[in-house]
């Protein structure tokens, strides 16, 4: 009997070490909760980081879409320019003939002359409309550039983050401190990163 009370209190003197111990593992290693709280916070920044990078990708789309619109509608332009640069010098030519050969009469220089005034005046007017199309067209071009500086340095801010992340998983694994701070450091340099980008906005 008392073979077995021996044997008894030593169970309960090993399972009151291996609670011990467990507790003290817990204690020391009670900063690891931090550390995953910390990438917790590291992932939702690199999804916000993702997600503006993919509105600047949406942005370029689109003003590259309308940078080329303009630009047909200023072809056109320009092509009606020379279509009534065309008619132009045709009355233009009928004119100088009838006045060199002393054929015309004032009726009819006058109505060839209203038609090329006419003619000048839609030559003006689709001008006008080209280099405004034209204008647009640069705009667009320097907002899709912008867009996409901005989405290159976002893009840069969630590499910096996933790499942050990937480091606080590592130093999960490996119970190592210096890389929780190593990755916390990655994690501001990311944030300040995106912050920028942000603001160059």
């Amino acid at each position: 009997m008392d073979h077995n009370l021996d044997e008894l209190k030593g169970l309960v003197a090993a399972i009151r070490a291996d609670h011990q111990a467990q507790k003290d593992k817990e204690k020391r290693d009670a900063w690891t909760k931090y550390v995953s709280l910390s990438m917790i916070f590291l992932a939702v920044l690199t999804a916000i980081a993702t997600q503006k990078g993919a509105g600047y990708s949406s942005t370029i789309i689109k003003q590259l879409n309308e940078a080329t619109f303009n630009q047909a509608e200023a072809s056109d332009q320009w092509a009606y320019f020379q279509a009534k640069s065309i008619k132009q010098s045709i009355y233009e030519l009928e004119r100088d003939r009838l006045t060199n050969a002393g054929a015309a009469d004032a009726k009819e220089l006058a109505s060839l002359s209203a038609k090329i005034a006419k003619y000048d005046g839609d030559k003006k007017e689709s001008s006008a409309d080209a280099k405004a199309f034209e204008a647009k067209r640069d705009q667009a071009r320097e907002l899709a550039t912008k867009a996409s500086e901005l989405g290159r340095n976002m893009g840069l801010a969630t590499t910096i983050f996933q790499i942050a992340i990937a480091m606080g998983g590592v130093c999960l694994v490996v119970k190592k401190r210096w890389l929780w701070g190593a990755s916390l450091t990655l994690g501001t340099l990311a944030a300040l990163q995106m912050a920028k980008v942000l603001l160059a906005a």
